[in-house]
């Protein structure tokens, strides 16, 4: 397999399944905008993945056996498909330890988690959680939009949240990983995305006000259609002079889980509208457009 990123990660889909103990090969090359808006080129080799944890990349998984009899797209009223969750095949997860090293992840059949009530996650808030889609080309091959920004995003909410955080190369690799696993769900051409979404917890136990001792870090998907059912109509937005998003100092920077908590009070209160504009606290600069779903 050849896996080609220019401003998008392109992923051919394999002819048929790979064989036991066979992995895909692929390529890297990026390219990203700099401040200037001016393309600049990178190209990077990516070695090929074997059934040995390579390492560069601590989380990976064997796809092998995941690849069943099913057609190559599931059967799904593809016209129809909505911003909802869509329950998909299988999930990646890879845990951290004390040490700070994220063990060898697996991809594993989508499912519940185990979670102690008194997780760092649940008690805390300290959590995480990216964003990003897959789409599927003309031919068949599918593109993922710059993996590589979630991951360094993640990083950077990562050390602000005093969480350790999956290596670009770890995050990437694991996109990947998810993505080729649930590849019937990659809707047709011109029909939708398949949307891809990690997340970075606190799993360990804490009573007091610390740092979890373990941290989970997996990914789920889901096929989507537009995230509004007006599609590229206009939408309807307001501005919130109630409540702020963030705050000087806050979390406000950091895609964590408790940024989004307080946006659902302005769902149940202006359902008419598509969009809440929020603004810096004390002040009249829009921080932050936020949905009403």
């Amino acid at each position: 397999m050849e896996l080609h990123l220019t401003s998008r990660t392109t992923l051919p889909v394999p002819a048929s399944p790979p064989l036991a103990g066979q992995r895909p090969q692929f390529s890297l090359s990026t390219r990203r905008p700099s401040p200037s808006l001016r393309i600049r080129n990178h190209t990077y080799s990516v070695p090929p993945l074997s059934s040995k944890a390579h390492s560069a990349i601590g989380c990976q998984a064997s796809l092998a056996t995941n690849y069943t009899e099913t057609s190559a797209v599931a059967d799904l009223d593809w016209e129809n498909l909505g911003f909802g969750l869509v329950q998909t095949d299988f999930m990646y997860i890879a845990k951290c330890g004390p040490d700070g090293n994220f063990s060898k992840g697996e991809v594993v059949p989508f499912g519940p988690i185990k979670l102690s009530p008194s997780a760092g996650v649940l008690n805390y808030g300290q959590g995480l959680f990216e964003g990003l889609k897959a789409y599927r080309k003309t031919d068949g091959s599918i593109l993922l939009f710059c993996p590589e920004e979630n991951a360094i995003r993640m990083i950077d909410g990562a050390e602000r949240m005093c969480m350790p955080a999956p290596t670009v190369e770890q995050f990437v690799d694991a996109v990947k990983q998810t993505v080729l696993a649930n590849i019937r769900w990659v809707p047709p051409t011109g029909k939708g995305s398949l949307y891809i979404r990690p997340l970075l917890m606190g799993t360990g136990a804490v009573l007091g006000l610390a740092p979890a001792p373990e941290y989970t870090f997996m990914i789920f998907v889901s096929p989507v259609g537009n995230y509004f059912k007006e599609g590229l109509a206009p939408i309807n937005l307001i501005i919130e002079d109630d409540f702020h998003r963030a705050a000087p100092g806050g979390t406000g920077g950091v895609k964590t889980i408790g940024n989004y908590a307080s946006v659902t009070s302005g769902t149940c209160i202006y359902e008419s509208y598509n969009y809440s504009i929020y603004s810096f606290c004390g002040h009249h600069l829009v921080v932050i457009f936020a949905t009403m779903y």
